[in-house]
């Protein structure tokens, strides 16, 4: 979770808060979200249960959505 609380700092800080959020709220983000089960996303986060966190972005990243979405992101951070 660190590496996305630095990233979120990180992004905050280079004034990309408003383009982060248009990525979350695009089409593209609301079909990833309809994807994720809430409720075991948030009690993995909450447990820190990293290995879980780490197959659900796996399985995210693999869709032709998810490769969009962390493409947009990699150009925020440019």
């Amino acid at each position: 979770m660190q590496n996305f609380e630095q990233l979120g700092r990180e992004l905050e800080r280079r004034g990309k808060t408003q383009e982060l959020r248009a990525l979350a709220e695009s089409e593209d983000g609301a079909r990833l979200a309809a994807m994720l089960d809430a409720t075991r996303l948030e009690r993995a986060a909450k447990s820190g249960d990293g290995e879980t966190l780490r197959r659900m972005l796996g399985d995210v990243l693999c869709t032709e959505e998810g490769k969009r979405l962390a493409e947009g992101i990699r150009k925020l951070m440019e």
